[in-house]
């Protein structure tokens, strides 16, 4: 689907509004067709400590069987299976006790028959041992053991390459690391993997009413919240956040800032069509204007395009509205730099709504609401600029733009923010 015709990247167009929105369909399609050339990141070494969450490079191939040795998963008794045939509570058999096995050392001698040899949980099965006796399963008799069981060929004994063989692929290239994962790796002597470099994003916080987060407001001058907010964001998708920067309502400082070493630019602020508003018309100067306004509630005012090797969204400066366009584009190609999947990092359910939910017929609505047990209220859809709706929301619906709501009753899905 094809970007919507934009003015051309001399035209001023503040104070002017939108003459056309583009789809959301519109731009998620742009932002997948120009994704393939900035997809390919080198690979980095990280060590396995910080690598949980990383998504791998390559292939993992063992180089080793996991265990490399038989060895006991119980504590009890080493022995020859076929000499506790016939053992039970009622009929304990004897064996002489030759010694003991311990983990991380081996046998000296081998196990005939009639004999046992103490031995511990990890422990290396002796030669001559098929199999080990649970300590619960025997009695002490001086020198003998009485087993009061019997055991088969291999029970309780982890056989070589049991959990893992040498060259066996391991995990998949593609694969974001778990904490399991990394106890595997461990496990076969990796202690560095390769990952795909996360993207680089620079955030840009611009508005001269701004004060720096966590100020406390002071007159007609707030503090910055999305700052905050995006970067959290942005380390939730993978990506590294190369610098989160106040910039002043300034076209020179915004024109630098914009050229900054990245792969992805966010503009919070300024995206819009208002005096103020230069970030648009400085990236279609220098750049690509690929999308500017979009139809959707809140969000509208959102833009993106290329620049000198960078991707850059223009996130509006209205809290809820950021949060939406981050979470509809620029989430997902971070996320698609990354190396995960494009698609939201939110849970979804089916809830039941306890009231109407109204669109409009043309755009998306992205609609924050509660969630109490299988009913779904909706709070207000309106009002951009209150961020702590999202905060009383237990998650969002996405009314699509050829509907105008749901009625009470309806099931819809529900984007969990939890």
């Amino acid at each position: 689907m094809s970007a919507p015709e934009i003015p051309s990247p001399n035209a001023d167009v503040r104070m002017r509004g939108f003459a056309q929105r583009a789809t959301v369909e519109a731009a998620t399609a742009w932002i997948d067709s120009v994704l393939p050339a900035f997809s390919a990141l080198p690979a980095t070494q990280v060590a396995l400590s910080v690598a949980s969450g990383c998504i791998l490079a390559t292939d993992i191939i063992s180089p080793v069987n996991v265990p490399g040795f038989s060895r006991s998963m119980m504590d009890g008794f080493a022995v020859r299976g076929e000499d506790t045939y016939g053992a039970t509570a009622y009929n304990p058999l004897s064996l002489r006790i030759r010694g003991t096995c311990l983990p991380g050392k081996s046998f000296p001698g081998t196990l005939v028959t009639g004999e046992a040899l103490r031995i511990m949980t990890g422990a290396p099965l002796p030669a001559g041992a098929d199999a080990v006796l649970p300590v619960e399963q025997t009695e002490l008799d001086g020198l003998q053991v009485l087993a009061r069981g019997e055991v088969s060929t291999g029970k309780h004994v982890a056989q070589v390459g049991e959990d893992i063989r040498a060259d066996e692929c391991v995990l998949r290239a593609g694969r974001q690391l778990r904490p399991q994962d990394l106890g595997v790796l461990s496990s076969i002597g990796v202690s560095q993997v390769s990952v795909i470099r996360p993207p680089r994003v620079r955030i840009l916080i611009t508005g001269n009413e701004l004060l720096p987060a966590g100020t406390p407001p002071d007159g007609f001058r707030i503090a910055d919240a999305n700052g905050p907010m995006l970067s959290a964001l942005v380390m939730r998708d993978g990506g590294e956040v190369a610098a989160s920067d106040m910039i002043l309502d300034d076209p020179q400082s915004i024109r630098e800032a914009l050229l900054s070493p990245a792969e992805i630019i966010l503009v919070s602020g300024g995206s819009s069509v208002g005096v103020e508003d230069h970030a648009p018309r400085l990236l279609a100067e220098e750049g690509e204007l690929a999308i500017h306004g979009i139809a959707m509630r809140p969000s509208s005012p959102a833009g993106m395009g290329r620049l000198s090797g960078r991707l850059v969204f223009l996130l509006p400066g209205n809290p809820v509205s950021c949060l939406c366009a981050y979470d509809f584009f620029a989430g997902r190609a971070i996320r698609a730099l990354a190396g995960r999947s494009t698609a939201w990092p939110y849970r979804q359910i089916r809830g039941t709504l306890v009231r109407k939910l109204v669109s409009t017929v043309g755009r998306v609505d992205y609609a924050r609401v509660q969630v109490r047990g299988d009913d779904v209220e909706p709070l207000a859809i309106s009002g951009a600029s209150i961020l702590s709706s999202t905060t009383r929301a237990d998650g969002f619906v996405i009314v699509p733009a050829d509907s105008e709501g749901y009625p009470p009753g309806a099931e819809v899905n529900v984007f969990l923010y939890g």
